[in-house]
């Protein structure tokens, strides 16, 4: 499977941190390329507009100082996410600070836009495009996307329903390019099974909600420890598009979380939610169903070095499995 250069050799485990709206920060962002993994953020999170290019100074900075102080173990690269929906009317203006700091990974949702593929090719940016199914992986290679990120069920925030390994197994019948897998994957066993479905790098995010960095209420991060996969539901009427939610925050917002209404495609809103009085992410928070491995809030790098710790158990004690032939 081709891997390009960007994405190879400076990673300590083959994992990039999912961008999630409020939560990731630069903060965020910077421990999790300084441990070894792909750290990204919605440049969304940037607020207002004028933000983004002082939040991409200070990440640019600071992994250079960290690079120049460790040049043997530098910094993992970095990725910026952009709604590229025609709803997002902050897309130019973002492209263009993406642009001028010639992001080396842009991460693509809602939406496969050629134009936009081709203005980060051109500086010599990779663009991985989010998809939750086959078709939609399809209609993103065709339209430019380097790499496809496969949000299969059980992911946070805007997640799809079908079978990682089902997912996986059909975009790899067809594509060889890099492929990323969403869903449920807060484990180093989950890094290394996604491999062996046929992905390259693992998407994780959900775990980082409790970490000191992110930009989390305190109450947000403590309902992450103390939930598990029974206590996330699934519903579009937040933002008009499928995600998973916690239940605890839902009933906090004063909602029946087993009697939630629809809502349609044409309510989506991405600045801040819909216009219902309970706002995702601000009041109804999202998460993916593997937080039940979530113990304790701790600095993103204790969170890192213990994934790399549990894949590390995992690759050895598969590598003493019999073969069977």
């Amino acid at each position: 499977m081709s891997v390009p250069p960007v994405l190879r050799d400076r990673l300590r485990l083959p994992v990039i941190a999912s961008p999630m709206f409020i939560v990731s920060n630069p903060e965020l962002v910077i421990a999790q390329s300084t441990s070894g993994i792909v750290g990204s953020f919605p440049s969304l999170n940037a607020r207002p507009e004028s933000e983004l290019r002082h939040w991409l100074t200070r990440i640019t900075q600071a992994l250079a100082e960290f690079d120049a102080q460790h040049p043997q173990t530098p910094s993992a690269p970095y990725a910026v996410n952009l709604i590229v929906h025609k709803t997002n009317d902050r897309l130019e203006h973002d492209l263009a600070v993406v642009e001028e700091f010639r992001v080396p990974i842009v991460i693509t949702s809602l939406g496969a836009r050629p134009e936009v593929n081709e203005r980060i090719h051109a500086y010599g940016g990779i663009v991985l495009h989010d998809v939750i199914n086959n078709v939609f992986a399809r209609k993103a290679v065709d339209k430019g996307a380097d790499g496809l990120i496969a949000v299969a069920a059980g992911a946070g925030g805007h997640a799809g329903t079908q079978s990682p390994f089902a997912l996986v197994q059909e975009i790899r019948s067809w594509f060889d390019g890099p492929l990323v897998l969403s869903g449920s994957i807060a484990h180093g066993n989950s890094v290394l099974a996604a491999q062996a479905a046929g992905a390259d790098f693992a998407y994780v995010g959900s775990m980082f909600i409790a970490t000191d960095e992110a930009n989390a209420e305190p109450d947000y991060k403590q309902m992450i420890v103390d939930s598990t996969a029974s206590d996330i539901i699934y519903s579009n009427l937040f933002t008009g598009v499928h995600g998973n939610y916690l239940r605890g925050s839902i009933l906090a917002a004063g909602l029946d979380p087993d009697a939630l209404p629809g809502s349609d495609s044409a309510a989506m809103n991405f600045a801040d939610g819909s216009a219902k009085d309970a706002k995702a992410w601000r009041d109804v928070w999202g998460a993916g169903h593997g937080i039940g491995n979530v113990d304790a809030v701790r600095p993103a790098a204790a969170v890192i070095d213990r994934l790399i710790e549990e894949y590390e158990t995992a690759r050895t004690r598969l590598s003493a499995v019999p073969v069977h032939t």
